[in-house]
């Protein structure tokens, strides 16, 4: 079996939240996408979450699809035979994805591509439940993925990499490669060094979560936003950029980092963790205050 390497035919496997943001999205930039869950349930709550999905696209861009270009489908294999890219959003578990790799690649076209949504897996880790590991890349989005253009990509065929890597453009994505594989990949690396830190203020008792965040947010995320940890340092180092920066200010950074502390998730760690975001949510649920969130 095969399929055009200019398909615009999109497999989405797995109906959960990321399934579903995944599936919106890919029909929103006028891919023809079709759906998969081993569960009836969760398709019919997909079907039902995506036209709010689309509308929020809607607000950014102009839609080139909607749900008219997806399609339900009741067998993997339907939903697997001639797409270009399988978009893979299974639970975190290796026996049940290596099985479910399997499957899928019975049924794929020879030279398309499986892509993982795994957040804490590995490349390593999946590739044994397929005949031709070559198949396989992960692409881990960050959540939710219709909105956040993210997408952290590994593989061992740069072919296939390519090939992906221009299928997540067309989707209006930055995807960004990873030169060797690594468990969290770089971003959530990233956030969790941060948290790590910002827990252990807690525990220490050196600032109370609503400051931790007020201090992140009003700080040093308004720079990440448009230039990164390394661009920002680089920016900091005034006329001689990087190199200014190292020479005069690297032994006060690795003062700092050492002593950067390694927390400890207690129960009175996890009391205080909880009670500082209740405080700082002020009382709204969840469903709301993320809503609120999200439109800041």
């Amino acid at each position: 079996m095969t399929a055009d390497a200019n398909t615009r035919d999109i497999a989405i496997i797995g109906a959960g939240l990321i399934g579903t943001a995944w599936t919106a999205l890919f029909a929103h930039h006028g891919f023809r996408v079709r759906l998969w869950d081993p569960h009836a349930a969760a398709l019919d709550k997909a079907v039902g979450q995506i036209p709010g999905l689309l509308a929020q696209l809607a607000q950014i861009a102009e839609a080139k699809g909607g749900a008219e270009w997806i399609t339900r489908c009741d067998r993997l294999h339907d939903a697997v035979a001639g797409a270009a890219l399988i978009q893979e959003n299974a639970p975190e578990d290796i026996p049940l994805k290596h099985a479910l790799l399997a499957e899928i690649e019975e049924a794929m076209a020879v030279e398309a591509i499986i892509a993982s949504s795994t957040s804490a897996l590995t490349w390593s880790e999946l590739a044994p439940g397929l005949r031709d590991p070559a198949r396989l890349i992960t692409a881990h989005p960050f959540n939710p993925p219709h909105l956040i253009p993210l997408v952290e990509l590994f593989g061992a065929d740069d072919a296939r990499l390519d090939r992906a890597e221009a299928i997540y453009r067309a989707a209006d994505r930055m995807p960004v490669r990873l030169r060797k594989d690594a468990t969290g990949h770089i971003a959530n690396r990233l956030a969790s060094a941060l948290w790590r830190e910002a827990v252990f203020m807690v525990q220490e008792g050196i600032a109370d979560v609503e400051a931790i965040d007020a201090a992140l947010v009003n700080g040093p995320g308004l720079r990440w936003s448009v230039l990164g940890a390394h661009m920002a340092y680089h920016l900091g180092g005034g006329a001689q950029g990087m190199a200014g920066y190292l020479a005069h200010l690297g032994p006060s950074q690795e003062r700092r980092w050492a002593a950067l502390g390694a927390p400890v998730l207690s129960p009175e760690v996890c009391a205080a963790l909880i009670e500082g975001v209740e405080t700082a949510a002020g009382g709204a649920a969840l469903p709301s205050w993320s809503r609120t969130a999200m439109r800041r």
